[in-house]
Protein backbone atom coordinates (compact mmCIF):
# COMPACT_ATOMS: atom_id res chain seq x y z
CA UNK A 1 0.00 0.00 0.00
CA UNK A 2 1.14 3.43 -0.93
CA UNK A 3 0.23 6.73 0.62
CA UNK A 4 1.17 10.29 -0.11
CA UNK A 5 0.86 13.24 2.84
CA UNK A 6 0.26 16.73 2.57
CA UNK A 7 0.21 18.94 5.50
CA UNK A 8 -2.54 21.12 4.22
CA UNK A 9 -1.94 24.60 6.02
CA UNK A 10 1.65 24.42 6.13
CA UNK A 11 2.40 27.93 5.16
CA UNK A 12 -0.22 29.57 7.55
CA UNK A 13 1.12 27.44 10.11
CA UNK A 14 4.83 28.35 10.38
CA UNK A 15 4.42 31.82 9.87
CA UNK A 16 2.17 31.88 12.86
CA UNK A 17 5.24 30.92 15.15
CA UNK A 18 8.12 32.76 16.05
CA UNK A 19 11.47 32.20 13.64
CA UNK A 20 13.23 30.49 16.48
CA UNK A 21 10.56 27.71 16.97
CA UNK A 22 9.96 26.73 13.28
CA UNK A 23 12.17 24.39 13.34
CA UNK A 24 10.65 22.63 16.71
CA UNK A 25 7.13 22.80 15.01
CA UNK A 26 8.46 21.17 11.65
CA UNK A 27 10.37 18.39 13.90
CA UNK A 28 7.03 17.60 16.35
CA UNK A 29 5.11 17.20 12.68
CA UNK A 30 7.40 14.99 11.56
CA UNK A 31 7.60 12.93 14.58
CA UNK A 32 3.99 12.54 14.61
CA UNK A 33 3.63 11.56 11.39
CA UNK A 34 6.86 8.80 11.79
CA UNK A 35 5.38 7.14 14.92
CA UNK A 36 2.00 6.52 13.70
CA UNK A 37 3.26 4.63 10.42
CA UNK A 38 6.29 3.23 12.31
CA UNK A 39 3.57 0.78 14.46
CA UNK A 40 2.69 -0.67 11.38
CA UNK A 41 5.90 -1.37 9.86
CA UNK A 42 5.49 1.40 7.64
CA UNK A 43 8.38 3.26 5.43
CA UNK A 44 8.05 7.42 5.98
CA UNK A 45 10.24 9.67 3.52
CA UNK A 46 9.90 13.34 3.54
CA UNK A 47 9.65 14.47 0.31
CA UNK A 48 9.45 18.62 0.56
CA UNK A 49 8.26 20.91 3.37
CA UNK A 50 5.13 19.37 3.18
CA UNK A 51 4.97 16.40 1.85
CA UNK A 52 5.54 12.90 2.84
CA UNK A 53 5.53 9.00 1.01
CA UNK A 54 4.60 6.44 2.89
CA UNK A 55 4.77 2.52 2.29
CA UNK A 56 3.44 -0.19 4.44
CA UNK A 57 1.73 -3.50 4.31
CA UNK A 58 -1.69 -4.58 3.47
CA UNK A 59 -2.54 -6.36 6.26
CA UNK A 60 -2.53 -3.10 8.63
CA UNK A 61 -4.59 -1.42 6.69
CA UNK A 62 -7.92 -2.41 8.29
CA UNK A 63 -6.50 -1.33 11.45
CA UNK A 64 -5.82 2.23 10.27
CA UNK A 65 -9.58 1.86 9.02
CA UNK A 66 -10.76 0.83 12.29
CA UNK A 67 -9.09 3.73 14.28
CA UNK A 68 -10.36 6.10 11.22
CA UNK A 69 -6.60 7.54 10.65
CA UNK A 70 -6.10 8.86 14.48
CA UNK A 71 -3.36 10.45 12.78
CA UNK A 72 -5.35 12.92 11.37
CA UNK A 73 -6.68 14.20 15.31
CA UNK A 74 -2.62 13.44 16.47
CA UNK A 75 -1.32 16.17 14.56
CA UNK A 76 -3.91 19.05 15.54
CA UNK A 77 -2.08 18.52 19.04
CA UNK A 78 0.96 20.11 18.31
CA UNK A 79 0.69 23.14 19.77
CA UNK A 80 4.22 25.17 20.52
CA UNK A 81 2.31 28.65 20.18
CA UNK A 82 0.80 27.75 16.41
CA UNK A 83 -2.29 30.01 16.33
CA UNK A 84 -3.78 27.74 13.92
CA UNK A 85 -3.85 23.81 14.38
CA UNK A 86 -1.97 21.34 11.80
CA UNK A 87 -3.79 19.64 9.88
CA UNK A 88 -2.83 17.03 6.76
CA UNK A 89 -4.69 14.99 3.73
CA UNK A 90 -3.36 11.16 3.38
CA UNK A 91 -4.11 9.89 0.19
CA UNK A 92 -4.11 5.96 0.09
CA UNK A 93 -3.85 3.33 -2.98
CA UNK A 94 -4.43 0.12 -2.98
CA UNK A 95 -5.74 -2.98 -4.57
CA UNK A 96 -3.43 -2.33 -7.86
CA UNK A 97 -1.96 -4.79 -9.77
CA UNK A 98 1.91 -3.27 -8.94
CA UNK A 99 3.65 -0.85 -6.52
CA UNK A 100 3.14 1.99 -9.50
CA UNK A 101 -1.04 1.35 -9.92
CA UNK A 102 -0.93 1.94 -6.07
CA UNK A 103 1.03 4.93 -6.53
CA UNK A 104 -1.11 6.19 -9.43
CA UNK A 105 -4.40 5.41 -7.13
CA UNK A 106 -2.59 7.06 -3.51
CA UNK A 107 -1.90 10.20 -6.43
CA UNK A 108 -6.14 10.25 -6.99
CA UNK A 109 -6.74 9.86 -3.78
CA UNK A 110 -4.97 12.72 -2.74
CA UNK A 111 -6.08 14.90 -5.27
CA UNK A 112 -9.46 14.30 -4.57
CA UNK A 113 -8.89 14.73 -0.67
CA UNK A 114 -7.28 18.42 -1.03
CA UNK A 115 -10.26 18.35 -3.21
CA UNK A 116 -12.83 17.78 -0.60
CA UNK A 117 -10.98 20.47 1.65
CA UNK A 118 -8.20 18.55 3.37
CA UNK A 119 -8.16 17.43 6.65
CA UNK A 120 -9.27 13.89 5.83
CA UNK A 121 -7.89 10.68 4.56
CA UNK A 122 -9.55 8.97 1.23
CA UNK A 123 -8.79 5.74 0.41
CA UNK A 124 -8.89 4.37 -3.19
CA UNK A 125 -9.04 0.73 -3.48
CA UNK A 126 -9.23 -0.10 -7.21
CA UNK A 127 -12.47 1.81 -8.32
CA UNK A 128 -13.51 1.92 -4.99
CA UNK A 129 -13.25 5.18 -2.83
CA UNK A 130 -13.50 5.47 1.13
CA UNK A 131 -13.63 8.92 3.23
CA UNK A 132 -12.22 9.34 6.94
CA UNK A 133 -12.19 12.66 8.77
CA UNK A 134 -12.97 16.04 7.11
CA UNK A 135 -14.43 18.06 9.75
CA UNK A 136 -12.30 21.36 9.58
CA UNK A 137 -13.60 24.39 8.05
CA UNK A 138 -11.25 25.56 4.84
CA UNK A 139 -9.09 28.06 6.06
CA UNK A 140 -8.93 31.30 3.44
CA UNK A 141 -5.87 31.93 1.85
CA UNK A 142 -4.24 35.34 2.48
CA UNK A 143 -1.56 34.60 -0.88
CA UNK A 144 -3.62 34.96 -4.57
CA UNK A 145 -0.87 33.16 -5.69
CA UNK A 146 -2.83 30.17 -6.84
CA UNK A 147 -5.65 32.88 -8.39
CA UNK A 148 -2.59 34.29 -10.48
CA UNK A 149 -1.25 30.49 -11.46
CA UNK A 150 -4.43 29.55 -12.44
CA UNK A 151 -5.73 32.64 -14.59
CA UNK A 152 -2.16 32.20 -16.65
CA UNK A 153 -2.80 28.82 -17.43
CA UNK A 154 -6.30 29.66 -18.14
CA UNK A 155 -5.20 32.15 -20.91
CA UNK A 156 -2.35 30.14 -22.50
CA UNK A 157 -5.20 27.03 -22.70
CA UNK A 158 -8.40 29.38 -24.37
CA UNK A 159 -5.75 31.43 -26.68
CA UNK A 160 -5.29 27.96 -28.73
CA UNK A 161 -9.43 27.43 -29.13
CA UNK A 162 -11.56 28.81 -31.24
CA UNK A 163 -14.75 29.03 -29.70
CA UNK A 164 -15.73 29.23 -25.90
CA UNK A 165 -18.64 27.22 -24.33
CA UNK A 166 -19.78 27.92 -20.55
CA UNK A 167 -22.11 25.85 -19.04
CA UNK A 168 -23.37 25.92 -15.19
CA UNK A 169 -25.52 23.37 -13.15
CA UNK A 170 -29.19 22.32 -13.91
CA UNK A 171 -31.25 25.68 -12.82
CA UNK A 172 -28.94 27.56 -12.60
CA UNK A 173 -28.69 29.84 -9.40
CA UNK A 174 -26.60 33.47 -9.54
CA UNK A 175 -23.31 32.15 -8.66
CA UNK A 176 -23.40 29.65 -11.76
CA UNK A 177 -24.96 32.67 -13.62
CA UNK A 178 -22.72 35.56 -12.46
CA UNK A 179 -19.35 33.26 -12.92
CA UNK A 180 -20.77 32.41 -16.50
CA UNK A 181 -21.18 36.18 -17.38
CA UNK A 182 -17.58 37.05 -16.06
CA UNK A 183 -15.68 34.70 -17.56
CA UNK A 184 -17.89 35.35 -21.31
CA UNK A 185 -16.54 38.64 -20.97
CA UNK A 186 -12.97 37.34 -20.43
CA UNK A 187 -13.41 35.22 -23.12
CA UNK A 188 -14.77 38.35 -25.28
CA UNK A 189 -11.68 40.35 -24.35
CA UNK A 190 -9.19 37.80 -25.70
CA UNK A 191 -11.46 38.20 -28.91
CA UNK A 192 -12.81 34.22 -29.12
CA UNK A 193 -16.42 33.97 -29.65
CA UNK A 194 -18.50 32.52 -26.37
CA UNK A 195 -21.54 31.03 -25.54
CA UNK A 196 -23.30 30.27 -22.51
CA UNK A 197 -25.27 27.04 -22.82
CA UNK A 198 -28.73 28.47 -20.50
CA UNK A 199 -31.39 26.47 -20.03
CA UNK A 200 -33.89 26.41 -17.16
CA UNK A 201 -33.10 28.94 -14.30
CA UNK A 202 -34.48 29.78 -10.63
CA UNK A 203 -36.57 32.51 -10.52
CA UNK A 204 -34.07 35.08 -9.22
CA UNK A 205 -31.78 34.87 -12.27
CA UNK A 206 -34.92 35.29 -14.41
CA UNK A 207 -34.80 39.12 -14.88
CA UNK A 208 -31.18 39.20 -15.43
CA UNK A 209 -31.26 37.16 -18.10
CA UNK A 210 -34.34 38.84 -19.48
CA UNK A 211 -32.10 41.87 -18.85
CA UNK A 212 -28.92 40.65 -21.07
CA UNK A 213 -30.69 38.80 -24.10
CA UNK A 214 -32.81 43.17 -24.13
CA UNK A 215 -29.39 44.40 -24.08
CA UNK A 216 -27.61 45.73 -27.47
CA UNK A 217 -24.34 45.52 -25.89
CA UNK A 218 -24.38 41.55 -26.17
CA UNK A 219 -24.61 38.88 -29.18
CA UNK A 220 -28.08 37.66 -29.84
CA UNK A 221 -26.34 34.27 -29.77
CA UNK A 222 -24.84 34.73 -26.13
CA UNK A 223 -27.15 31.93 -24.95
CA UNK A 224 -27.97 28.96 -26.37
CA UNK A 225 -29.17 25.56 -26.03
CA UNK A 226 -27.21 22.33 -24.60
CA UNK A 227 -28.92 20.86 -28.34
CA UNK A 228 -27.45 24.02 -30.09
CA UNK A 229 -24.12 23.42 -28.18
CA UNK A 230 -23.50 19.88 -28.86
CA UNK A 231 -24.42 20.73 -32.60
CA UNK A 232 -21.99 23.35 -33.12
CA UNK A 233 -19.69 22.16 -30.78
CA UNK A 234 -15.71 20.72 -32.58
CA UNK A 235 -12.58 19.32 -31.39
CA UNK A 236 -11.15 22.77 -31.10
CA UNK A 237 -13.56 24.10 -28.81
CA UNK A 238 -13.39 24.52 -24.93
CA UNK A 239 -15.81 24.25 -22.30
CA UNK A 240 -15.86 26.16 -19.12
CA UNK A 241 -17.97 24.64 -16.42
CA UNK A 242 -18.59 26.80 -13.60
CA UNK A 243 -20.17 26.43 -9.76
CA UNK A 244 -20.74 22.19 -10.61
CA UNK A 245 -17.75 19.76 -10.53
CA UNK A 246 -20.08 16.87 -10.94
CA UNK A 247 -21.08 15.92 -15.03
CA UNK A 248 -24.55 14.94 -13.86
CA UNK A 249 -25.40 17.88 -12.38
CA UNK A 250 -24.37 20.10 -15.47
CA UNK A 251 -27.32 22.11 -17.69
CA UNK A 252 -26.48 19.03 -20.40
CA UNK A 253 -24.44 16.26 -19.15
CA UNK A 254 -23.73 14.95 -22.69
CA UNK A 255 -21.86 18.19 -23.94
CA UNK A 256 -19.19 17.30 -21.00
CA UNK A 257 -19.01 13.84 -22.96
CA UNK A 258 -18.67 15.11 -25.93
CA UNK A 259 -16.15 18.10 -25.13
CA UNK A 260 -12.34 17.59 -25.81
CA UNK A 261 -11.15 20.37 -23.14
CA UNK A 262 -12.81 20.85 -20.16
CA UNK A 263 -12.01 23.36 -17.90
CA UNK A 264 -14.16 23.55 -14.06
CA UNK A 265 -14.13 26.49 -11.83
CA UNK A 266 -15.81 25.35 -8.64
CA UNK A 267 -15.83 26.46 -5.17
CA UNK A 268 -17.80 23.13 -3.61
CA UNK A 269 -15.92 20.02 -2.26
CA UNK A 270 -15.31 16.85 -4.76
CA UNK A 271 -17.38 14.09 -4.93
CA UNK A 272 -16.52 10.62 -6.15
CA UNK A 273 -18.10 11.30 -9.62
CA UNK A 274 -16.42 14.75 -9.90
CA UNK A 275 -15.25 15.56 -13.88
CA UNK A 276 -11.80 13.86 -13.83
CA UNK A 277 -10.59 14.13 -16.84
CA UNK A 278 -10.59 18.06 -17.11
CA UNK A 279 -7.58 20.25 -18.58
CA UNK A 280 -7.80 22.69 -16.08
CA UNK A 281 -9.21 22.57 -13.00
CA UNK A 282 -9.63 25.58 -10.26
CA UNK A 283 -11.86 24.29 -6.98
CA UNK A 284 -11.47 26.57 -4.31
CA UNK A 285 -13.05 25.76 -1.41
CA UNK A 286 -12.34 29.03 0.85
CA UNK A 287 -13.68 31.00 -1.85
CA UNK A 288 -17.43 32.67 -0.93
CA UNK A 289 -18.48 31.66 -4.47
CA UNK A 290 -17.62 31.04 -7.90
CA UNK A 291 -18.04 34.50 -8.44
CA UNK A 292 -15.09 35.84 -6.71
CA UNK A 293 -12.89 33.46 -8.17
CA UNK A 294 -13.75 34.60 -11.35
CA UNK A 295 -13.25 38.17 -10.11
CA UNK A 296 -9.77 37.15 -9.43
CA UNK A 297 -8.94 35.56 -12.30
CA UNK A 298 -10.19 38.84 -14.79
CA UNK A 299 -7.43 40.72 -12.77
CA UNK A 300 -4.67 38.38 -13.32
CA UNK A 301 -5.75 38.36 -17.29
CA UNK A 302 -3.09 39.88 -19.57
CA UNK A 303 -5.65 42.17 -21.12
CA UNK A 304 -8.10 44.71 -18.99
CA UNK A 305 -10.95 43.01 -18.91
CA UNK A 306 -13.57 45.94 -19.02
CA UNK A 307 -17.09 45.06 -17.54
CA UNK A 308 -20.12 46.43 -18.10
CA UNK A 309 -22.14 47.76 -15.55
CA UNK A 310 -24.87 44.67 -15.82
CA UNK A 311 -21.77 42.24 -15.97
CA UNK A 312 -20.76 43.24 -12.84
CA UNK A 313 -23.85 43.56 -11.26
CA UNK A 314 -24.50 39.59 -11.99
CA UNK A 315 -21.21 39.03 -10.27
CA UNK A 316 -21.99 41.03 -7.33
CA UNK A 317 -25.41 39.13 -7.01
CA UNK A 318 -24.09 35.79 -7.15
CA UNK A 319 -21.34 36.53 -4.50
CA UNK A 320 -24.56 38.25 -2.44
CA UNK A 321 -26.88 35.35 -2.56
CA UNK A 322 -23.83 32.60 -1.81
CA UNK A 323 -22.82 34.77 1.02
CA UNK A 324 -26.45 35.11 2.28
CA UNK A 325 -25.58 39.09 1.92
CA UNK A 326 -22.04 39.06 3.16
CA UNK A 327 -22.70 36.67 6.42
CA UNK A 328 -21.82 33.58 5.70
CA UNK A 329 -18.16 32.02 4.21
CA UNK A 330 -17.34 35.29 3.72
CA UNK A 331 -13.37 36.94 4.31
CA UNK A 332 -10.77 39.18 2.94
CA UNK A 333 -10.89 38.82 -0.50
CA UNK A 334 -14.76 38.52 -0.47
CA UNK A 335 -15.23 41.98 0.22
CA UNK A 336 -12.47 42.97 -2.29
CA UNK A 337 -14.00 41.16 -5.13
CA UNK A 338 -16.81 42.96 -4.10
CA UNK A 339 -15.17 46.17 -3.87
CA UNK A 340 -13.86 45.78 -7.78
CA UNK A 341 -17.23 45.18 -8.96
CA UNK A 342 -18.41 48.34 -7.45
CA UNK A 343 -15.77 49.86 -8.60
CA UNK A 344 -16.76 48.50 -12.16
CA UNK A 345 -19.95 50.11 -11.84
CA UNK A 346 -22.20 47.66 -9.70
CA UNK A 347 -25.19 49.14 -8.28
CA UNK A 348 -25.57 47.44 -5.01
CA UNK A 349 -28.60 49.27 -4.00
CA UNK A 350 -30.36 47.81 -7.66
CA UNK A 351 -28.87 44.63 -6.92
CA UNK A 352 -30.34 44.55 -3.37
CA UNK A 353 -33.69 44.82 -4.64
CA UNK A 354 -33.44 42.80 -7.42
CA UNK A 355 -33.49 39.90 -5.38
CA UNK A 356 -36.39 41.11 -2.83
CA UNK A 357 -39.03 38.22 -2.75
CA UNK A 358 -42.10 37.94 -3.85
CA UNK A 359 -45.33 37.63 -1.64
CA UNK A 360 -45.96 34.07 -2.44
CA UNK A 361 -42.47 33.04 -1.95
CA UNK A 362 -42.18 35.13 1.05
CA UNK A 363 -45.64 32.93 1.96
CA UNK A 364 -44.24 29.68 1.95
CA UNK A 365 -41.27 30.23 3.80
CA UNK A 366 -42.73 31.40 6.40
CA UNK A 367 -45.21 28.42 6.08
CA UNK A 368 -41.76 25.89 5.76
CA UNK A 369 -40.23 27.86 8.72
CA UNK A 370 -43.83 27.60 10.29
CA UNK A 371 -44.09 23.82 10.05
CA UNK A 372 -40.59 23.04 11.29
CA UNK A 373 -40.11 20.51 13.91
CA UNK A 374 -37.03 19.85 16.19
CA UNK A 375 -34.85 16.73 16.47
CA UNK A 376 -32.80 15.90 18.81
CA UNK A 377 -32.53 19.01 20.66
CA UNK A 378 -31.03 20.66 17.87
CA UNK A 379 -31.65 19.34 14.71
CA UNK A 380 -34.04 21.19 12.41
CA UNK A 381 -36.57 19.64 9.89
CA UNK A 382 -39.13 20.65 7.56
CA UNK A 383 -41.18 20.64 4.07
CA UNK A 384 -41.12 23.51 1.61
CA UNK A 385 -44.47 23.32 -0.52
CA UNK A 386 -43.84 24.51 -3.91
CA UNK A 387 -47.58 25.43 -4.49
CA UNK A 388 -47.36 29.19 -5.50
CA UNK A 389 -43.50 29.67 -4.76
CA UNK A 390 -42.05 30.93 -8.19
CA UNK A 391 -38.49 29.12 -7.67
CA UNK A 392 -39.25 26.58 -4.80
CA UNK A 393 -35.92 25.57 -4.18
CA UNK A 394 -34.85 28.82 -3.80
CA UNK A 395 -37.12 29.20 -0.91
CA UNK A 396 -36.17 26.19 0.63
CA UNK A 397 -32.68 27.33 0.62
CA UNK A 398 -33.62 30.86 2.26
CA UNK A 399 -36.11 28.49 4.93
CA UNK A 400 -32.93 26.66 5.96
CA UNK A 401 -31.06 30.07 6.43
CA UNK A 402 -33.53 31.42 8.80
CA UNK A 403 -33.82 28.26 11.12
CA UNK A 404 -30.31 29.01 12.06
CA UNK A 405 -31.63 31.68 13.60
CA UNK A 406 -33.62 29.81 15.89
CA UNK A 407 -31.87 29.26 19.50
CA UNK A 408 -30.35 26.25 20.29
CA UNK A 409 -30.72 24.75 16.15
CA UNK A 410 -27.51 23.27 15.27
CA UNK A 411 -28.61 22.21 11.69
CA UNK A 412 -30.88 22.49 9.56
CA UNK A 413 -32.79 20.92 6.50
CA UNK A 414 -35.54 21.81 4.41
CA UNK A 415 -37.03 19.02 1.39
CA UNK A 416 -38.63 20.75 -1.43
CA UNK A 417 -40.46 18.22 -3.64
CA UNK A 418 -40.14 19.90 -7.19
CA UNK A 419 -39.83 18.65 -10.86
CA UNK A 420 -40.11 14.71 -9.60
CA UNK A 421 -37.31 15.18 -7.14
CA UNK A 422 -36.78 15.95 -3.60
CA UNK A 423 -34.25 18.74 -3.01
CA UNK A 424 -32.58 18.73 0.05
CA UNK A 425 -30.68 22.46 1.83
CA UNK A 426 -29.02 22.01 4.53
CA UNK A 427 -27.19 24.15 6.72
CA UNK A 428 -25.62 23.86 9.57
CA UNK A 429 -23.78 25.79 12.53
CA UNK A 430 -20.23 25.36 14.26
CA UNK A 431 -18.87 21.83 13.99
CA UNK A 432 -21.95 20.02 12.48
CA UNK A 433 -20.41 18.95 8.85
CA UNK A 434 -23.55 18.82 6.58
CA UNK A 435 -21.85 17.95 3.38
CA UNK A 436 -20.98 14.70 4.92
CA UNK A 437 -24.58 14.21 5.27
CA UNK A 438 -25.42 15.23 2.05
CA UNK A 439 -23.31 12.97 0.47
CA UNK A 440 -25.00 9.70 1.55
CA UNK A 441 -27.53 10.95 -0.08
CA UNK A 442 -25.97 12.07 -3.84
CA UNK A 443 -24.63 15.73 -3.00
CA UNK A 444 -22.47 17.40 -1.26
CA UNK A 445 -21.05 20.79 -0.71
CA UNK A 446 -19.72 22.75 2.06
CA UNK A 447 -19.48 21.92 5.50
CA UNK A 448 -21.64 24.58 6.79
CA UNK A 449 -23.93 24.91 3.43
CA UNK A 450 -25.08 21.83 1.41
CA UNK A 451 -27.39 19.70 -0.44
CA UNK A 452 -28.48 17.10 -2.38
CA UNK A 453 -31.16 16.32 -4.98
CA UNK A 454 -33.34 12.25 -4.44
CA UNK A 455 -34.90 11.23 -7.30
CA UNK A 456 -37.67 8.51 -7.34
CA UNK A 457 -38.42 8.73 -3.48
CA UNK A 458 -41.52 10.74 -2.01
CA UNK A 459 -40.49 13.41 0.56
CA UNK A 460 -41.85 11.25 3.20
CA UNK A 461 -39.09 8.55 2.12
CA UNK A 462 -36.41 11.26 1.83
CA UNK A 463 -37.16 12.11 5.86
CA UNK A 464 -37.32 8.50 6.52
CA UNK A 465 -33.83 7.85 5.11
Amino acid sequence: VTANIYIDNYDEVVQSVENTRRTLLVALIDRKINVYFSQYDGIVRKLENDKYFVVFKTKYISKMQTNKFAILDEVKTVNIGNSLPVTISIGIGMGGNSLVQNYDLSTTAIDMALGRGGDQAVLKDGSKVYYYGGKTKSVEKNTKVKSRVKATAFRDLIETKENLYIMGHHIGDNDSFGAAIGLYRVGKTIGKKTHIVLGDVSGSVVPLVDEFKNSDLYDEDMFITGLEAVSEMTKNDALIIVDCNRASYTEYPELVRRAQCIIVFDHHRQTTDCIDNAQLSYVELSSSSTCEMVVEIMQYINETVKLTKLDAEALYGGIMVDTNNFINRTGVRTFEAAAYLKKNGADVARVRRMFRDDLSDYKAKALAIQNTEIFMDGYALSVCSPQGASSPTIVGAQAANELLNVKNVKASFVCTPYNDQVYISARSIDKINVQVIMEQFGGGGHMNLAGAQVRNKTTGEVIVM
